[in-house]
Order: structure tokens, then sequence, then C-alpha cells
């Protein structure tokens, strides 16, 4: 019921946002043969990488989530019965996370498609995005949280400059030690910063595992759950596509630690570069219909904004 309450005060200050918005070559040598065969090895092992067999294992829904195309494919389905969901065989711990999905079309009113990390426990971590449905003709809510030691609270939402149901887009979570990036197609939509000297926390010492879903949130998914999923137009249906975590450190066992790739150095002390920071502020500026940083009703004085508001 809290969440719930929660998601409908979201609704309500993103609706005040949008009003205020709108009223706002084949080679001839020997050497270069090779190096065309050592090539192709390599898009061999990248194509690898995607194989949905290899790398998940389908933990819910009881045959609504499947595989096809020789492992290439995974999509998920939600009835009225049940929904379904996946999780990675492996955990992670930093790393630059791809997945393509094509969300459900038509009337997604009530739907979410979840694809996050989390480890376990009390104390969890997690770094969440989540797709909320809308009915036709309304533009998905991108809903993206970081979780620190089992503490969330840190929602922001975005609309897309695109229809997320009509083709396939890449999602990118980019966590590193200093910091997580959400990408959308390569563009960041947000950022959260490393700020543990200044004691607000972040996801550093707990590998996690990848998980995604489609199931039904009726009560606060849609317009802060005011609008019902149609089961008339079950089954929804959402896929996944071009899985990649060549860029991580990872581990398949919790026996062991992680291993990082060996071009670790090229993703594991990035940050934002000029040009991603222009792009990150046309989103913002454009897109962005939540932001719990700016939320004045939520976060009263004297008690005031989450210390990494103002760093």
């Amino acid at each position: 019921c809290i969440y719930r309450d929660h998601q409908q005060t979201l609704y309500l200050s993103q609706r005040e946002t949008t009003e205020n918005r709108g009223k706002m070559a084949f080679f001839a040598t020997k050497q270069s043969l090779l190096l065309s065969l050592l090539a192709i090895g390599f898009l061999v092992v990248a194509a690898s990488a995607g194989n949905f067999y290899e790398s998940f294992d389908i933990t819910w829904g009881d045959g609504r989530a499947n595989i096809y195309e020789n492992g290439q494919l995974l999509v998920c389905t939600l009835d009225k019965i049940s929904g379904s969901g996946f999780q990675s065989k492996k955990e992670y711990l930093y790393g630059k996370i791809d997945m393509k999905l094509k969300l459900v079309k038509g009337n997604s009113a009530g739907t979410v498609t979840a694809y996050y990390l989390s480890s376990k426990g009390e104390t969890w971590d997690e770094i969440d995005f989540e797709f909320l449905g809308n009915v036709s003709g309304q533009p998905y809510t991108i809903h993206t949280n970081v979780f620190t030691g089992g503490k969330g609270n840190r929602e922001m939402q975005f609309h897309l400059w695109f229809d997320p149901t009509a083709d396939f887009h890449t999602y990118t979570v980019h966590w590193n030690p200093l910091n997580i990036i959400f990408l959308v197609d390569g563009m960041p939509i947000r950022v959260f910063k490393n700020n543990e000297k200044s004691e607000v926390g972040y996801p550093t010492g707990q590998p996690m595992k990848i998980y995604s879903s489609l199931w039904e949130a009726d009560d606060w998914a849609t317009q802060g759950g005011s609008v019902k999923i149609d089961w008339n137009n079950a089954p929804f249906s959402a896929s996944y596509r071009n899985f990649n975590d060549q860029s991580s450190c990872s581990r398949t066992s919790n026996l062991t630690w992680v291993s990082c790739d060996a071009d670790e150095n090229s993703w594991k002390w990035t940050t934002l570069n000029d040009h991603q920071k222009g792009q990150l502020k046309w989103i913002q500026d454009e897109y962005m219909i939540y932001n719990y940083c700016t939320d004045y009703k939520r976060f009263p004085q004297p008690q005031g904004f989450p210390k990494e508001c103002s760093l």
C-alpha cells in the first residue's frame, strides 16, 4: 500500500510538471587473410554474448517466457493468470550491460516491463529500469531508481522521443566505481554519482544478477493506478535481443570472486564527456517528467532533499 500510494504521489507530481511545460573486402595477402579470420573469430565470440540460452535462466511464468531463433530472441508474455520472467546466470560487480527491448504494443496500461540488476538480502543494492505501460497513443514512462543498502526512493522518470513498441531499442546500465549511467540508444538519460565520501550510499560491494519480467501492476503503473489493465488485449508480450555483457566484471558462482574483461579500463573509469553532457541536458530538459530531487512536497523543510541532490 505504501508503494502504491507513493506511485500515486509520483503521478500527481508528473502531471503538475507536464502541465507546467506544456501549459510546457576480400584481402590479397596471407597476412590480410589471417586478420580477416581473426575478425570473424571475434564476431563469433561477440555473437555468443547475446545468446539467451547461455546467459539466462527462465525463472517463472509456467511457459509464458520462451527463447527463439537459436538463442537470439527471448519473449516474455503476460495473461490474466500470470506474467513471466528470467534472470542472468552470472552475477556482476560493475559493467556496461546492454539489452535491446521491444515493449508491449497497443494498449499496455497496467503492465510493467522490468529490467534491472539486484543483489539479495535485507540490505540489497539495485539498479532499475522499469517501463510503465499506457493507453494506446499515450507515451510509456521509463521509471529509474537506485537502491543502496536496501534504501531506494531515488526515482527519476522520463518519456521517450520514439515509439518503444515499434522496434527494438538499446537500454544500457553503465555501472562503474565512479558513476551509474542510464542510457537509451547510447544517449544518457540519468547519472547517479558515487558520493560515498559524502556519506551517500553507492553500490560497490554486492554482486548483482540481471532480472527482467513482464507483470501486471495496474494498482499504480498507469496514471497513478487510475487506468486499469484491459485483459481483452492479452496476452501481452515484450521481446529481448542483443544482450551484451562483454564489458563487465562478473562471476558464475558465489564461491568465487568476480573477474573483469581484458579491456576493463575502457569502461571502468569513464564518466560523461562534454557531448554526452549536452545529450543528458537535452533529454532531462525535454523528457524528464519526475525528479525526486525537485519534489518539494515529498521532501519538505526542515528535512529537505536527500544529500546527493546538492552534490
